[in-house]
């Protein structure tokens, strides 16, 4: 069995809802109230990060999982282009084939002349 730590919100969080707390503070209302209902709307916030990220996770899933449909579908329907073909180059070739022909060249002219 896993033990789940309670994280406290983060020091921006905890000061975003205490200026709230400060900003809806009724007349009267002590330090240890505020602060209470700081800690409260803090909460309120990590809690709606929270959702807010495990809905973003769950929308990234999604978009992969159709992604990755829509892949496999254009693979069985266009199944060359997922072929991988390989091209020979033909300069290599072509200079290979010039060069035995200038040697070719080069013997005859000797044994004529030589």
């Amino acid at each position: 069995m896993a033990k789940i730590k309670k994280q406290a919100p983060s020091p921006q969080t905890q000061e975003e809802a205490l200026t709230m707390a400060k900003a809806t503070q009724r007349p009267r209302q002590s330090k240890e109230q505020t602060k209470m209902i700081a800690q409260g709307i803090a909460k309120g916030i990590d809690q709606y990060k929270k959702q807010q990220k495990a809905k973003a996770r769950e929308k990234d899933k999604q978009r992969k999982k159709e992604e990755h449909q829509t892949a496999t579908e254009s693979a069985e329907q266009n199944p060359e282009k997922s072929e991988i073909r390989y091209r020979t180059p033909w300069l290599p070739w072509a200079l290979l084939m010039f060069t035995w022909a200038g040697i070719g060249l080069y013997i005859l002219g000797l044994g004529q002349g030589g």
